[in-house]
């Protein structure tokens, strides 16, 4: 009966999917295929908005939330400790970069908060 269950969600889940691809096809649009780099771009972008440092694309406005910061710094950083030997060498060195240069902005902004 689980089984039956998961294959069932499984199917919806393939079906939506493609549903929305192709719709997306039909409205030109093109997304870039999910890879990992772009997941370490899109969490240090987050957690740059979320040090002020660049615009919140929901209301055009710089604001700080430090703890949401931390939160996305420190998810990078298990990130990186749970692929560790996993990943190619290009893709340990831009995670080990953005995760120099997040942690770098982090102190410089608690910084400028004293």
């Amino acid at each position: 009966m689980a089984e039956d269950i998961k294959k069932t969600v499984d199917e919806s889940w393939k079906n939506q999917v493609e549903k929305e691809k192709k719709q997306a096809q039909e409205k030109q649009e093109n997304f870039p295929e999910p890879n990992f780099t772009i997941l370490v771009s899109s969490l240090s972008m987050q957690a740059m908005i979320s040090m002020g440092k660049l615009e919140n694309p929901v209301n055009g406005k710089k604001e700080e939330n430090l703890q949401q910061a931390r939160f996305l710094i420190d998810s990078l950083s298990i990130i990186q400790e749970k692929t560790k030997g996993n990943l190619t060498k290009e893709e340990a060195k831009f995670l080990e970069d953005s995760l120099f240069h997040l942690r770098m902005t982090y102190i410089d902004v608690q910084n400028s908060e004293k």
